[in-house]
């Protein structure tokens, strides 16, 4: 038994060394390829998660039989039982969080409506000009049009009425309207 606890000490240490050292690499490589399964809603099924628990089964089977006079059975029910807590640890402390935490730097142009933006390039009465606002940590150029049909300068602050196939329609910015 205890060289099986040893093979899962040291495919989990391997695991561990591989991961650091091409795990960008091999993230590349293996993306997708369980995709087929469908277990988005089984998160704790995290390579993370389940390659932990058999390290961390190894360790203690290890160190349990080496170092205790327990026989084979106990030492492979607490080697077990420390294998699914240590899991759930990790799940809950640091998969699920980062999960939740993942964020995205996209944006909608839906979301632009009511944003205050600079025009950079001048807007005709009916025609298109450019307008830079200022969404999350960056900027956006945009296509606009006048949503009142005047012309509107560069250097022109303006506020998104509407956004129709694309383009936003604007109108200038009026400290004392809003």
């Amino acid at each position: 038994m205890l060289e099986i606890y040893w093979g899962c000490l040291i495919i989990g240490a391997l695991f561990a060394v591989v991961t650091v050292i091409f795990g960008d690499l091999l993230g590349h490589v293996f993306d997708g390829l369980f995709s087929f399964l469908s277990l988005d809603h089984l998160d704790f099924f995290q390579p993370m998660v389940i390659v932990g628990g058999i390290t961390v089964l190894g360790g203690t089977g290890v160190v349990l039989t080496r170092f205790t006079p327990l026989p084979a059975l106990p030492v492979a029910l607490l080697s077990l039982m420390s294998a699914v807590l240590l899991s759930s640890l990790v799940y809950f402390a640091y998969v699920k969080p980062m999960k939740g935490a993942e964020s995205s730097t996209g944006f909608s142009v839906q979301d632009l409506i009511g944003k205050i933006g600079e025009v950079i390039v001048p807007i005709p009465a009916k025609g298109c000009g450019e307008v830079l606002i200022k969404i999350g940590a960056g900027n956006t150029n945009q296509i606009a049009a006048s949503s009142d049909g005047e012309d509107i300068p560069a250097a022109t602050r303006v506020v998104v009425a509407e956004v129709k196939e694309g383009v936003l329609y604007v109108f200038r910015y009026d400290n004392n309207q809003l």
